[in-house]
Order: C-alpha cells, then structure tokens, then sequence
C-alpha cells in the first residue's frame, strides 16, 4: 500500500522469502510482525527496500505500508511515513496515542521524529540498527528529556526473519 500518489510501475521481482500465514487466534506481537514481514516482502518484489510496517488501533490493522521511496521517487516514502499517513487518515485526526506501530527494522531519524510528532503510543521493531536507528540503535531520540510525548518502545519481535530478508537482499544488490 502507498499513501495514493502516482507510482511509477517497477518491474516484480522473485523473493526467495515466504510470506508468514500466522493463527488470527492469538493477536499479539508476534501476529502483527508478521503482517509487517509480509509487507517488507512485497516492497522486495518491487525492488524497494524490504521494509514493511502496519498500524494497529484496538487490536484491528488500520495501516498497512512498504518501502516506495524508489517507486514514488520520494526519500520521504519509508514505510513507517507512510503508515502513519494512512493511519492518521483512517482516525481522522493526527493523534496515534492509542496506535501500535509495528516495523520491522528499526525507524530512522526521520521516522523516529515522526512517531513522535503522530504521537503514536507505541513502537515495535524487529531489529536495530547501530547506525541509523533512532529509537535506541544509534540514538534513542524518544528518550530526549523535553520532550512532551513518550512512545513505548519494544525490540526483538521476529528479529531473525526480519534481518535475514534485508540481509539477503542487499546481498543480492551488491552481487548484481
């Protein structure tokens, strides 16, 4: 899902990596990585950064995004921005504070400030990263003491599929 705009077509691509059919019975953390996993795969297919993202609000998706930067030709395009855009839309109001977002590599700088600024009540990613990831890897930006919003913030959920389809990925664009 994009956010609407006009999209240039990108050609799909074969991923190696199988989408995760996880029980509607158990609703928890887990469940809704998976969604996000599953999102980061189709950003793969159209040869985006495979980085997906949902949005949850009383236990039902109202968000659901991917990596379009290169499609939209829009640096802004990260799938957390774009789930917060379309979560913000489907509320009617830019307050997230009762919104799980769930991700599954840590937010950049941007996306950081931008689960601040939407005020969103909760963060979960899959893994860190030291060099870019602002909600704790390289700088934990939601702990800043002026802020007047704090967001929860939860690492490690399927930690090991969400590393390995970047991994891999980017792999196969240094092979190429």
């Amino acid at each position: 899902m994009t956010d609407g705009r006009d999209a240039t077509p990108r050609p799909q691509l074969e991923c190696p990596f199988e989408k995760i059919h996880p029980s509607q019975l158990n609703r928890d953390d887990t469940f809704f990585m998976s969604l996000a996993y599953n999102q980061a795969i189709e950003a793969w297919r159209q040869d985006e950064v495979p980085i997906g993202a949902v949005i949850v609000h009383k236990g039902e998706i109202i968000a659901a995004a991917h990596n379009a930067v290169e499609t939209l030709r829009d640096p802004t395009a990260h799938a957390e921005m774009l789930a917060i855009t379309q979560a913000a839309s489907h509320l009617g109001d830019w307050r997230l504070n009762e919104c799980t977002l769930y991700v599954t590599k840590e937010p950049c700088p941007m996306c950081s400030g931008a689960t601040i600024m939407s005020r969103l009540g909760r963060v979960v990613y899959a893994w860190g990263d030291p060099k870019m990831g602002c909600l704790g890897g390289a700088y934990p930006v939601h702990s800043l003491p002026r802020l007047n919003h704090r967001v929860e913030v939860v690492s490690g959920v399927l930690e090991e599929q969400c590393r390995a389809i970047l991994q891999a990925y980017f792999a196969q664009k240094r092979a190429e």
